[in-house]
């Protein structure tokens, strides 16, 4: 196999392998659950206790 074969291949691999790990990570992320957005008490809250400072 000539170099420019060579380097094909492996720029195949590399974008298949990272490819596979991106779903892999969304797969986990996903697998956490729904998303609920954080109590708006504690938001303000943690805001208050900033400008105080």
């Amino acid at each position: 196999m000539d170099r420019s074969k060579i380097v094909a291949v492996v720029t195949g691999a590399i974008a298949v392998a990272l490819s596979l790990a991106y779903l892999i990570v969304v797969q986990l992320l996903d697998m956490r659950g729904e998303m609920v957005p954080a109590p708006m008490g504690l938001i303000l809250h943690g805001a208050t206790a900033l400008l105080v400072r």
